[in-house]
């Protein structure tokens, strides 16, 4: 599988131009398209475009040119062929799913997963009959014995949240495709493509939370599906949504009518406009903006993690730092391979000595660090996850030490970053 890491210098251009055409006006910055409709050019006009027999708008919900903007850059960053944006990155892996999987079907997931996605396979897929098997190795030899006649897709997160396992995505793209099968891989701690493109590696679909580093903000919610047009939907029988006339889209057959983008096409035409979770044209400029300035808050959010995390290996008062770019990280020879050369991704997690309460300690007495539950702000944040985002649904959920304190490392000046902890970390008792 091909190892290409993106050059920074078209990273850099695609993330400012890519899938942006000068509007009318000669507007150079994209125009938020604010209306549910459109307005049709004749009785004929509008049928093609409901028909999708022609390009065009009718409603919102089914397209809208902002929107559409940030799907073909993020589709150019993460190198698909085309992407559908969603109001968030739990609805973005609901959409990418249920899309091929529906009652009495399965997908093989990793453990290794935030806690809201856990909690949507364990219980929510559940009520629409749709089994996860959740596998804690990321032995390939595991996986593929997991698979089943029902087993629809593959599933896991490049960097898994919290625990920042860095995943296999080539020998689990093997074990998919072996099996007749796509891996859907989630992306969000990729930074949009910045750090590592799973499609490069094998993945066939990726989906992400755009509310984190693509935004960068912390004002915006909003998730997003890439395609990577390489999956052959008729290498089994197991994807008659996309191979078999469609009854609800006027009998298409996706992989006849739209190629390599039949599946994101699906989702588009069908999962999204039935199930109704778009993205906004306010949220979609605002993301936009995000992409903007989305390799220089990278490379700043990576260098102070890993000052960050170097400091603390140094604290009495911390009994462990994990971090990829940490030699001592179960993952970092795998995140060494798959990253761009240097960068290890913004997110740190540590222990306190003394245990939950005295990480509890820690997180009551930061000042600058923002004490809440998201990821990938200019702002550093910091979280319990057991006690917040991660709280534990099942007993085979891999454990997550009570003392552990989740960092996502901001950019502001490393020395105030470290101050912070340090002066937390003072009314630690020894």
């Amino acid at each position: 599988m091909s190892s290409v890491k993106y050059s920074g210098s078209r990273f850099a251009t695609a993330q400012i131009h890519a899938g942006h055409n000068i509007d009318p006006a000669g507007a150079p910055t994209p125009p938020i398209y604010a209306s549910t409709s459109f307005v049709f050019n004749d009785a004929d006009h509008a049928a093609n475009v409901q028909a999708g027999k022609t390009t065009g708008y009718s409603y919102s919900r089914i397209s809208n040119p902002t929107v559409e903007l940030f799907e073909r850059r993020m589709a150019a960053l993460e190198g698909g062929v085309a992407a559908v944006a969603g109001s968030s990155g739990v609805a973005a892996q609901f959409l990418a799913i249920v899309t091929i999987a529906g009652t009495g079907d399965n997908i093989i997931s990793s453990s290794f997963l935030y806690g809201g996605t856990r909690t949507q396979f364990q219980f929510a897929f559940k009520r629409l009959g749709i089994h996860v098997k959740f596998m804690n190795s990321v032995d390939p030899a595991e996986w593929a014995a997991a698979i089943d006649e029902h087993t629809k897709a593959l599933y896991v997160e490049t960097i898994s949240n919290p625990k920042l396992v860095f995943n296999p995505i080539t020998e689990l793209s093997q074990v998919a495709h072996n099996a007749g099968l796509p891996l859907i891989v989630d992306n969000t701690l990729g930074m949009g493509g910045y750090l590592v493109r799973p499609i490069d590696h094998g993945a066939d679909i990726v989906v992400e939370s755009a509310t984190k580093w693509i935004g960068g903000h912390g004002r915006t919610l909003g998730g997003v599906i890439i395609d990577s047009g390489k999956f052959d939907w008729r290498s089994s029988s197991k994807f008659p949504a996309l191979t078999e006339p469609s009854e609800s889209f006027r009998n298409v057959v996706f992989v006849d009518e739209y190629g390599p983008a039949a599946f994101s096409a699906k989702v588009r035409t069908e999962t999204r406009r039935d199930f109704g979770s778009l993205l906004d044209p306010f949220a979609a400029f605002s993301l936009l903006q995000g992409l903007e300035t989305l390799n220089l808050r990278a490379e700043r959010h990576c260098k102070n993690a890993l000052a960050l995390a170097l400091w603390m290996e140094k604290q009495p008062k911390i009994s462990w730092v994990g971090y990829l770019g940490l030699e001592s990280h179960q993952s970092h020879i795998r995140a060494r391979k798959y990253m761009r050369t240097g960068l290890y991704g913004g997110v740190l997690i540590f222990g306190v000595r003394g245990g939950q309460s005295a990480a509890r300690i820690v997180v009551n007495n930061l000042r600058m660090t923002s004490h809440l539950a998201n990821l990938g702000d200019v702002k550093t944040l910091a979280v319990q996850p057991t006690s917040t985002t991660d709280q534990r649904t099942s007993d085979d959920v891999p454990d997550i030490s009570s003392d552990t304190i989740r960092v996502s490392v901001g950019i502001e000046s490393l020395n105030d970053i470290i101050a912070d902890f340090e002066a937390a970390l003072s009314f630690v008792p020894v």
